[in-house]
């Protein structure tokens, strides 16, 4: 799956600010008790067990606060784990290893927990077509690695932000004044801007879907928070005119059962906004 979001520039701009915010005007602790010109080794220990994301963003990091350190990958993203791994080695100037430590482990950590999760999760409806989604409920400033992550794990990247596709929640139907007034009003705004986006929109009931089918081109409709009868006949009556995605309050104990409903995606907030980051440290090798 191509990435479009993940581009060069953006995974620089976030390792620069990443840094600026953490670094400020010096690492002061490493500079004040470490000589300058001291080289050391150390190397990523795994201390969970799951999938485990976030080794090449890792190296860029290390890369990004000092070019002349050597990093080598010793696993790969979207690799199992278990406890005692080791995830990579890292070697060169010391107070660079320990200014780019922390930025280092924030995303291996965070991103191995989403992508432990997700993969459980896409292992739970492997059996079904069922697609597992992120959503945007995500961390300010940190969407581009939790996104990354999901898509290691073995997920779907939803849209990634306001931008970049229409999706009609309740709120803006009901600001509209009905779906119908909702989507005629989408329609011609993308014609008079010259957009070509796709089109969801969230339904709440089997009346609300058979008002988006008077329309057309509607990419996929949104399954908001129905019982898995409703959902099912649901999918019967949309009848594969549109793609279907089920969302709202989907747990790990109700996925399986959703996903049996023969929707096309099933979108869960809890991929990025609810999980437990994967214990992960660097420890210095002793000479």
């Amino acid at each position: 799956m191509k990435l479009t979001y993940l581009t060069e520039d953006k995974i620089d701009q976030f390792i620069q600010a990443a840094l600026a915010e953490d670094i400020g005007d010096g690492d002061h602790s490493s500079l004040s008790s470490i000589p300058e010109t001291a080289v050391n080794e150390a190397e990523l220990i795994i201390k969970g067990n799951g999938i485990l994301a976030g080794l090449e963003m890792a190296k860029r990091i290390f890369h990004a606060v000092d070019p002349t350190l050597k990093v080598e990958l010793l696993l790969k993203d979207g690799q199992q784990v278990s406890i005692g791994d080791r995830g990579l080695m890292v070697s060169g100037r010391a107070i660079s290893i320990l200014s780019a430590e922390r930025l280092a482990l924030n995303c291996l950590q965070r991103m191995s927990g989403i992508a432990t999760y997700t993969r459980h999760l896409t292992n739970l409806i492997k059996h079904t077509k069922a697609r597992l989604l992120d959503t945007r409920k995500t961390t300010p400033n940190f969407r581009l690695m939790e996104k990354w992550a999901v898509a290691i794990g073995g997920g779907i990247n939803h849209r990634f932000g306001l931008y970049d596709m229409i999706m009609l929640k309740d709120n803006h139907i009901d600001f509209a004044g009905g779906i119908d007034k909702a989507i005629t009003s989408t329609q011609k705004y993308l014609d008079q801007k010259g957009l070509d986006l796709k089109m969801e929109v969230e339904t709440r009931n089997l009346e609300e879907i058979k008002q988006v089918l008077q329309h057309n081109n509607i990419h996929r409709i949104m399954l908001d928070n129905m019982s898995v009868e409703i959902m099912r006949e649901a999918v019967a009556l949309i009848n594969g005119r549109c793609e279907t995605e089920a969302s709202g309050g989907i747990t790990e104990e109700t996925i399986t059962e959703v996903a049996e409903t023969g929707v096309d995606f099933i979108s869960v907030g809890a991929l990025t906004h609810s999980i437990k980051s994967m214990d992960i440290s660097l420890k210095a090798k002793k000479k």
